[in-house]
């Protein structure tokens, strides 16, 4: 269940609110539609209550707040917008990514394809998927937490019959088996379709909270549609007609229903009102009019905006039914006052016979689609655990084949770079490495930090865990897992890389020489501390500033900009020394280390006292600061 209460937007300059004062109610075992035009603040009003978007009011799930409900993707499922899938991705990988994250089994992923009859469809990439399939595959994703609630915005937007068909009947379904279901549309003939209670809203503010029936007989009416290019000459003569008592219907009966009303839409376009097709059709043919087409349907009169009550609230519209305790005619209490004219109520009764036609259509609808749905899987969810991150973070890496893309041209690069040093005699760090005084970075470092900055890059122009573009949510957890891995994807890349261009070398031209272990070890955790710093200073960038290209150009900055400077003022004499600090460490300490960590510590600080070292601890000091102050400032309140 859904309580949105007082949901106001937060005020923009110059323009008026997109939500102003909203509540309304999404009740469980009901499919509540959010009726509106285009900018009537239907999708605002889905960010306030997700809290994607700044403002003030309440939207409480079954009486929680959605920062204390504990597991939101087993209470919401949500689908704004289509899917933002990578996509080189199955639709299989993708929903097993995000069980990962919501913490369900990985089968369940299959079991929400057959649901939405997309498991024949199981590994097709998302890059070939039709507007109908991915939004199957959206609802795949909203139900794989097995939520009480779905929130879905113009999901039959575009959508063809049969798609929209099914979708409704998805819905009902939901609906049947106890969900609570809040869905936005523009369309008030769908609304009535698909509807339990409609709630309409115009500019950010409600007009209407009506129950599915009572919306159809007082916004939806049967008309006569009409196309003419002589539109206000026909206009003229039914008016004239209907003014002498002419054209109530066919037989000229005027006086046997309301009278007839015609609204000239523009274009050559009429809608009459209290009449029929063969009315104006006969009136049409007796002036000698063209028309080019003629057909009956249930039009739609719009919203009607309530007046403002004495004490300048604006009161929710609610249908025109009769006070509790009214009586009829017969004394039947809660019943409609029964019309004097008996020709009145006939035209009554067809008249509300037409406007409920939507209505009772939906209803032998509904039955069909509650038999047709297949039964909701209930999976057993463990409970929260930490390791669900890096789950996801490994299933997104290892999903699709840039990463080891990336990773096999940079060790490709590496060993040729080594090959080609080895001949001009270089030394054995750059050699080993790959490294050539002309380049900035190696090629495996420059990898690492390529494959880090995919790693939060993607995310933001893919971001499955968000509900839509442009929101991926900034949560220490997630960072963590990515630091996790792309920390042993950096590593495994150093390693690879140091193994094959040695390899390679020794191949082509003979044994190399290699110094001694004490220097060979300090060379190795330089090299790996360095490609480890390029992957965390490309991720935290990227993270950062949301794109892949600008953490890569963080990545050069650190060789390019910081180290320079860096150099600069190391390069000046020191006042005091960091000679014999192991020694004082080990003299402070409480327990007493080996004498072997003398040498480590020694060449740890060899290591750091290096311009590059400075610069990349530096940096990456700066960055994971400035992200985790964006963490907490950029929660919407």
């Amino acid at each position: 269940m859904i309580q949105a209460i007082g949901l106001t937007s937060a005020p923009r300059r110059n323009q008026p609110l997109a939500v102003d004062d909203l509540t309304f109610e999404a009740r469980p075992g009901k499919v509540t539609v959010l009726l509106g035009e285009r900018g009537a603040g239907k999708t605002s009003a889905l960010r306030l209550i997700l809290r994607l978007d700044p403002g003030r009011g309440v939207a409480l799930f079954r009486g929680r707040t959605l920062d204390r409900v504990p597991h939101p993707t087993r209470e919401i499922g949500v689908l704004l917008g289509d899917v933002p899938g990578h996509p080189s991705r199955s639709a299989r990988g993708h929903l097993r990514m995000l069980s990962a994250a919501a913490g369900v089994p990985v089968a369940r992923a299959d079991e929400v394809l057959e649901v939405v009859g997309l498991s024949g469809l199981a590994d097709q990439r998302l890059g070939t998927f039709s507007l109908g399939m991915d939004r199957r595959l959206g609802l795949a994703a909203a139900l794989l937490g097995d939520p009480h609630t779905l929130v879905l915005d113009e999901p039959a937007h575009e959508l063809s019959p049969r798609e929209t068909a099914w979708l409704h009947g998805l819905l009902r379904g939901y609906a049947v088996q106890g969900g609570a279901v809040l869905v936005t549309s523009r369309d008030p003939k769908e609304a009535a379709r698909v509807a339990d209670q409609v709630v309409t809203i115009d500019h950010g503010r409600l007009v209407a909270d009506q129950a599915v029936d009572d919306f159809a007989r007082t916004r939806l009416r049967p008309r006569v549609a009409v196309r003419t290019p002589l539109a206000d000459r026909l206009a003229h003569v039914l008016d004239s007609e209907a003014g002498a008592g002419g054209a109530g219907d066919a037989t000229g009966a005027a006086d046997a229903g309301p009278p007839m009303e015609v609204v000239n839409e523009g274009g050559g376009r009429l809608s009459v009102y209290n009449s029929s097709c063969a009315a104006v059709g006969e009136a049409a043919y007796r002036h000698g009019i063209l028309v080019h087409r003629l057909t009956e349907e249930v039009g739609d009169t719009g919203p009607v905006t309530p007046l403002p009550r004495a004490d300048g609230r604006q009161p929710a519209a609610h249908p025109a039914v009769p006070p509790p305790g009214a009586h009829d005619a017969t004394g039947a209490p809660g019943a409609p006052a029964a019309p004097a004219n008996p020709a009145d109520a006939a035209s009554g009764r067809a008249g509300s016979a037409g406007r409920a036609e939507a209505a009772r259509s939906a209803r032998s609808g509904r039955a069909a689609a509650r038999s047709a749905l297949p039964p909701r899987v209930q999976p057993r969810l463990p409970a929260s655990d930490p390791v669900w991150p890096l789950r996801y973070e490994l299933r997104r890496a290892a999903g699709v084949r840039t990463a080891w893309v990336v990773a096999a041209a940079a060790l490709l690069v590496s060993v040729l770079a080594s090959v080609l040093l080895a001949r001009t005699g270089s030394p054995e760090p750059r050699l080993f490495t790959g490294w050539p005084a002309l380049l900035p970075l190696p090629p495996a470092a420059f990898g690492a930090g390529l494959i880090g900055a995919l790693s939060f890059g993607q995310e933001f122009r893919y971001p499955a865990l968000a509900p839509d573009q442009g929101t991926v949510p900034r949560r220490l957890g997630l960072l963590g897992a990515k630091l996790a891995v792309t920390a042993g994807a950096a590593l495994l890349l150093a390693l690879a890389s140091v193994t094959l261009d040695a390899a390679a070398v020794g191949l082509l031209f003979g044994d190399v020489t290699v110094g001694p272990s004490g220097e060979l070890a300090v060379a190795l955790v330089g090299w790996a501390g360095l490609t480890l710093g390029c992957a965390w200073a490309g991720l935290l960038a990227a993270g950062l500033f949301r794109s892949t290209a600008l953490g890569l150009v963080a990545v050069l900055a650190v060789p390019t900009l910081v180290v320079p400077v860096l150099g600069g003022l190391l390069a000046e004499p020191a006042a005091r020394s960091l000679v014999g600090l192991p020694e004082r460490l080990r003299s402070a300490a409480v327990v007493q280390w080996p004498s072997g960590m003398d040498q480590g510590v020694s060449a740890a600080l060899r290591l750091v006292s290096q311009p590059v070292g400075w610069g990349l601890a530096l940096s990456l000091t700066a960055l994971l600061g400035a992200y985790v102050l964006t963490v907490f400032r950029g929660r919407p309140r």
